[in-house]
């Protein structure tokens, strides 16, 4: 009967460490149920957007959380750029949401630490299908966070840089690194200086085998291409990052 009680939460993923982070706090709170994954998807690159990971890499990850996994397909497979404007995005997401809601999830989940622009961004789209955001990471220390990444278990890899976080493209994420951190850049990457895939942590059921593949600039950025572990059927070019 207690579980009739629990608040169904819809988690905002993007496969890196905020996100796992704040699913890990969700899935051990007993207000809220996680009932699923909401990832962005460039459908010109069919990767996950900003993050340039890997559609496949994805379906692994949510495999290994045993999450149901919907993607907003955004933009078009040609790059058309009337297909990718915000307001197109908004509808998008306005369709998810609101069958989210009508099958009874009221709230969307983000891994958002800080930036009270965006959160009040996230609150209002919400608040036009009749949903509220759940921030369980807000407030908090992004050194402390990174820290607690790293002794819960999680693993990482960095698969885009930019600035003075360039030189973390690539590497595997660990609260080792601030005895040498880029200056000026924050440790969870809240400006969105780096974003990263988690491929093992406390959340997943089996670890995600990935190995890494090439780095290249792209837009003013580092990307680095992660592959599955049995990668050789797949094309190692990391050109198709968004």
């Amino acid at each position: 009967m207690a579980n009739a009680h629990r608040r169904k939460v819809l988690m905002s993923w993007s496969g890196g460490k905020d996100s796992a982070m704040a699913l890990h706090r969700l899935q051990r709170d007993p207000r809220y149920e996680v009932v699923g994954l909401l990832t962005t998807m460039s459908r010109q690159f069919g990767r996950v957007s900003h993050h340039g990971v890997r559609e496949e890499l994805l379906d692994r990850q949510a495999e290994a959380l045993g999450l149901p996994l919907q993607k907003l397909w955004f933009g078009s497979a040609d790059g058309d750029p009337a297909q990718a404007t915000m307001a197109e995005f908004h509808r998008r997401l306005a369709d998810i949401l609101a069958a989210c809601r009508a099958a009874g999830t009221e709230h969307v989940a983000h891994g958002d630490i800080f930036l009270r622009s965006v959160r009040d961004y996230r609150d209002r789209r919400l608040a036009e299908v009749g949903m509220c955001g759940v921030y369980p990471l807000w407030g908090e220390d992004s050194t402390a966070l990174l820290r607690a990444f790293t002794r819960d278990g999680f693993r990482a890899f960095v698969t885009c840089a930019e600035g003075p976080a360039e030189r973390l493209a690539g590497v595997s994420l660990s609260s080792a690194l601030l005895a040498d951190w880029p200056a000026g850049v924050d440790p969870c990457g809240e400006h969105g200086e780096f974003h990263t895939f988690v491929h093992d942590g406390p959340i997943f059921s089996r670890p995600v085998a990935v190995t890494r593949g090439v780095t290249v600039r792209r837009d003013g950025r580092l990307y680095t291409d992660l592959l599955p572990a049995d990668h050789e059927s797949l094309p190692t070019s990391v050109s198709n990052h968004d």
